[in-house]
């Protein structure tokens, strides 16, 4: 597979370590990717591996091919799933516990934020996306949280897929800002392979 066969010199461009499993990949995440590989499930589209465990992001050529690899900030809420209706209600009327960020498989599309910024959309109805850490609020210490040596404290979004800013501008700009891809979220609270299908029943 040829994931395993090595990683570019950037592959940590995010600034992590990659000693855990091949490739930088958790064992998790290196399942999804076999399975991804085997059946060709991103039909030929490069595709992005959010691993939320272990607050990661992946990135992948259209053929199966580690480019990158990054820490992520994530939806401060643990689950899998996004509250109905969610997207169209205003953020200071979303409660902490409503603040995940949904698994699952996306067909993500490039677009802008009410501000203009370019961002990828994961899920256009829910309001999630993926898009460069914002820093505003300094109390979030949100290139802190990124910067840490564990993926505990990389819980504070709304939902959106936080990425150092750099490694966006370099590794997701560039194809996701241009084109649609496949967005994998591995879910939390189940395995993965039960929750997409190649393992157990599928989860409804």
């Amino acid at each position: 597979m040829s994931l395993c066969l090595g990683t570019p010199a950037h592959a940590n461009a995010g600034g992590t370590n990659s000693a855990a499993a091949p490739a930088g990949l958790s064992g998790e995440a290196l399942q999804v990717a076999q399975w991804i590989h085997a059946t060709q499930d991103n039909r030929r589209l490069p595709y992005l591996l959010v691993d939320k465990r272990a607050a990661r992001v992946h990135v992948f050529d259209a053929a199966g091919t580690l480019q990158a690899s990054s820490p992520v900030l994530l939806g401060l809420a643990r689950g899998d799933h996004s509250v109905p209706g969610i997207g169209e209600r205003p953020m200071s009327a979303i409660a902490a516990h409503e603040r995940t960020t949904p698994a699952g498989r996306f067909l993500s599309e490039p677009g802008n934020n009410l501000k203009g910024e370019d961002i990828v959309w994961i899920d256009y109805d829910a309001a999630v996306s993926m898009h460069r850490v914002r820093t505003a609020n300094a109390a979030d210490r949100r290139l802190q949280r990124l910067a840490s040596a564990t993926a505990a404290d990389n819980r504070i979004s709304y939902g959106c897929v936080n990425v150092p800013e750099q490694f966006y501008n370099r590794n997701i700009a560039p194809v996701w800002g241009k084109k649609p891809g496949v967005i994998y979220v591995l879910p939390e609270t189940q395995p993965a392979a039960s929750f997409f299908g190649f393992g157990t029943a599928r989860a409804r």
